[in-house]
């Protein structure tokens, strides 16, 4: 569809990737730092605000968790990450591979992981 210019592109969680000359492996090394210095670069894709989450649900949005940097920050494996904090591994390949987003319990619980994830590790093992 083409609109004032414009060109927009369908794309739903699960569809295979659109392809670009994009070099996402570049993209993925990038620190939040950097992608937010990248963007406000751009004055045709300006970033999203970097508001507290209270911040950003006024206008609207929520804050979805990267859990693929999460566990890799980690050093977990899909497995491992899936066992030590008590999601499905299925559960855990679909938000990473972008087919299902995690609902907003998953995305609080997701936040307290990457605050303290030692901390939630001990209590689940304790609580075994």
């Amino acid at each position: 569809m083409k609109f004032n210019g414009m060109i927009s592109v369908e794309h739903n969680p699960g569809d295979p990737p659109i392809e670009t000359d994009t070099d996402w492996a570049a993209i993925d090394a990038l620190t939040e730092e950097q992608l937010h210095a990248a963007a406000l670069s751009d004055p045709d894709s300006q970033p999203i605000p970097l508001g507290t989450d209270e911040e950003l649900a006024r206008i609207g949005l929520h804050r979805i968790p990267n859990v693929k940097k999460l566990r890799e920050r980690l050093g977990l494996t899909q497995e491992a990450f899936a066992a030590t904090y008590r999601i499905p591994v299925g559960t855990l390949r679909d938000w990473e591979q972008g087919r299902k987003l995690p609902d907003a319990p998953a995305r609080a619980y997701l936040t307290v992981i990457s605050r303290n994830p030692e901390a939630v590790a001990n209590l689940l093992r304790e609580a075994a």
